[in-house]
């Protein structure tokens, strides 16, 4: 029973880090006295949990086609580096994370290698397209999907595809139970979030827009409100500040504070949002904050997500799972400031606007689980390979 068990975890992104380090945490709790032994890559949460990184998400963490190509000949290393592991290191297990361009082929790789593989957080095989289902079936022992619809786009397949529900709710639930931070929130009424994302590149190409959003809005409320923006890293807010900078005279001086994480609670406390896409749009309707959630991405990028992409509505995850618009999107030449500005006034200034938001988030957050996704991710791994 202490036998010790290693474990190559692979997570590329923030997100996704948290989810590996909240699992790394209930597998050593489920499997007690097992030692357990991590290595992969990911990030801080993980790290703190006893994870050897071999790579950071400061490193891998990177959205958008002219990005991803710069550093192509990084992440070929990478990838090759993290095959080399997975045969020298011979785990007993491949788990990965998310981020599916790179981990999915660490997970053919390893089960062509006859290692047990275990994905966290389902492709986003509904968006894209779905022929990808068979192959997908063939690389992993187990897939666990943290929505709702997912398990059933695999009957047939014989892979074992489970929902666990969302780990974001017992995220969210841990900061409704702590003490509320005190937050730089101005004197004002109204108090608005701003999250323009969580890489340099979304960073770059939103944030301006919010800002000159927020100042529209601040003269529309009659100077009654003000701003908090989450920063996602200190690299993430040393950028914001030199947006910010950049900006005229009468965006440097609105009530607007850049703070290092706690997103979460900045969204618990606030009014409103405007909230790029991604899983802070999903925290946000967990948190019940009336949001509008916005995007941009380069041409080039657009064009191609568009012969990629059929048949799907909505991009916000609030919506997909409600099945229906409860929470507003502004993508692409939609987003401007003005759309945002108007958006948000609505959310603070007309009460059966807002009410109407609070009532849809509330159904969409329904769907995505009571808690435990981790405890239950942990139970299934350790019945079918501890």
């Amino acid at each position: 029973m202490d036998q010790e068990c290693k474990v190559f975890i692979c997570a590329g992104e923030a997100s996704g880090d948290m989810h590996a380090a909240a699992f790394m945490a209930a597998l050593r709790e489920r499997c007690a006295p097992r030692a357990f032994v991590f290595r992969g890559f990911g990030g801080d949460a993980m790290k703190a949990q006893g994870a050897e990184l071999l790579y950071h998400t400061d490193e891998t963490s990177v959205m958008g086609i002219f990005p991803v190509l710069a550093k192509l000949p990084f992440f070929l290393r990478m990838e090759r580096r993290l095959k080399q592991e997975i045969l020298d290191w011979k785990p007993d297990l491949v788990f990965t994370v998310d981020y599916p361009g790179l981990n999915l082929r660490l997970d053919a790789f390893a089960h062509g290698h006859g290692i047990p593989t275990v994905h966290y957080v389902c492709p986003q095989v509904w968006a894209w397209h779905r022929g990808r289902i068979p192959k997908i079936a063939r690389i992993m022992d187990l897939l666990l999907c943290i929505l709702p619809f997912e398990p059933p786009l695999f009957d047939g397949t014989g892979l074992d595809a489970r929902f666990v529900g969302h780990p974001l709710v017992d995220r969210v639930a841990e900061t409704r139970r702590e003490a509320h931070l005190l937050l730089p929130w101005g004197r004002g009424r109204h108090r608005v979030a701003l999250l323009p994302g969580s890489r340099a590149s979304e960073v770059a190409r939103i944030f301006p827009r919010l800002l000159k959003a927020a100042s529209l809005l601040y003269e529309k409320i009659g100077r009654d409100g003000s701003f908090i923006v989450p920063a996602a890293s200190k690299q993430i807010r040393r950028e914001m500040r030199e947006i910010l900078h950049r900006q005229p005279l009468e965006i440097r001086r609105l009530p607007l504070r850049i703070v290092l994480g706690n997103a979460r609670e900045v969204m618990l406390q606030a009014e409103a949002a405007a909230v790029a896409s991604g899983t802070a749009t999903l925290e946000a309707c967990l948190v019940r904050c009336p949001t509008v959630l916005v995007y941009s991405v380069s041409l080039v990028t657009e064009l191609v997500a568009r012969l990629v992409v059929r048949g799907v509505k909505w991009i916000g995850l609030a919506n997909i799972i409600a099945g229906r618009t409860v929470m507003p999107e502004l993508l692409q030449r939609d987003f401007t400031p003005q759309r945002v500005c108007d958006q948000l006034y609505d959310y603070l200034a007309e009460p059966a606007k807002r009410e109407a938001a609070l009532r849809d988030l509330e159904e969409a957050a329904a769907k995505l689980g009571h808690g435990g996704a981790s405890r239950k991710a942990a139970e299934l791994v350790k019945e079918r390979f501890f």
